[in-house]
């Protein structure tokens, strides 16, 4: 077979690592890609082969809009020779639509109930794959078919952890090293997402008043953040302008604190104290991880707070029950793959 995974985004490089390894064993692997985020940095960390097709269109609701139909039509020019059996994405909006036009059966991907990309996507796909705790109401009111709908069990994070958590176990990567100072990894808010309306740089103060007691690491989601975060003001605070792998923060990191988005659903799945700070309505998936005591959401957070959290909790074993429901999340998802 020929499978066409189309990753847009950080997460998605992650999520579909494994897969794609044990696919490309027996089957060809296309694999599409923009610039946004960490993307093409964490594609070429993983040394995956793949083709830059258009831009990403930035925050605005109007540039999106314009921007959708020429990516579209982008990809399938770069599509349209290449015969691709079936496609795969999450959050993807354009794989769909692509995948309508040149006439293949398409899994779409998704876990947020409020991206309006959803709608477009929903109507084009063959299937739709969501985590169990999303309703069909809430997808039919976005133009999802029942009968597409397939839940899947847990998170999306579960998906590719459960192989992270096995690797580190096997190699003896979840021991950690001595040191000095407590490590506090740090991802600000989605700056270019649709769906967030929160304020921009409200974490500026609390980084600032952390960096006496503690090291800061701080994750930027793109350059325009990673060149805010290298002003004079924050020298003493580490900014990673680089992707890094899951494998080597999780190790490392004592605090996790995260304003919403993949990786602080990520870092409080492997069992890290993780902190939201996240300032919109939360997503159904937070809800679900807040119910299970995955992590605290603290929109307000001060430092003091922050720093007596850390005092008081401390790291846990990978939630077992989320990595065990993700390996049976990944079967069926490869499933639905081959069989499509």
């Amino acid at each position: 077979m020929r499978i066409w995974f189309e990753l847009t985004n950080s997460p998605h490089v992650n999520m579909f690592a494994a897969m794609i390894r044990d696919l490309e064993q027996d089957h060809e692997i296309i694999i599409t890609s923009r610039p946004l985020a960490n993307t093409i940095d964490l594609l070429d960390l993983h040394g995956f082969k793949h083709e830059v097709v258009g831009l990403h269109y930035g925050g605005r609701l109007t540039a999106k809009l314009l921007g959708f139909p020429v990516r579209v039509m982008q990809l399938r020019q770069f599509l349209a020779k290449r015969q691709i059996d079936v496609a795969i994405s999450q959050s993807s909006f354009h794989s769909p639509g692509v995948s309508r036009l040149l006439g293949v059966p398409s899994i779409y991907m998704n876990d947020n109930e409020h991206a309006l990309g959803n709608i477009p996507a929903f109507i084009c796909a063959s299937k739709i794959m969501v985590p169990e705790f999303l309703s069909l109401g809430k997808l039919k009111k976005q133009g999802a078919n029942p009968r597409k709908v397939i839940h899947y069990p847990g998170v999306k994070e579960g998906i590719y952890l459960w192989e992270l958590d096995a690797r580190l176990s096997k190699e003896g990567g979840w021991q950690r090293k001595a040191k000095s100072r407590k490590v506090v990894y740090v991802r600000p808010e989605p700056w270019t997402a649709q769906y967030y309306k929160g304020k921009r740089n409200f974490l500026d103060d609390l980084l600032l008043g952390m960096q006496d007691h503690v090291d800061v690491v701080l994750l930027p989601r793109g350059k325009e953040q990673s060149i805010h975060y290298q002003k004079p003001q924050f020298s003493r605070i580490r900014v990673v302008a680089t992707a890094l792998d899951i494998a080597n923060i999780a190790p490392d990191c004592d605090l996790f604190i995260g304003a919403g988005g993949t990786m602080t659903r990520e870092m409080a799945v492997l069992g890290i104290p993780t902190i939201s700070v996240y300032q919109d309505e939360l997503l159904d998936v937070d809800r679900y991880l807040l119910k299970v005591g995955a992590f605290a959401h603290k929109p307000e957070l001060m430092v003091e707070d922050a720093l007596r959290y850390l005092e008081l909790t401390e790291s846990r074993p990978p939630n077992r029950e989320l990595l065990e429901k993700g390996k049976a999340a990944y079967d069926m998802i490869k499933n639905e793959v081959l069989n499509s």
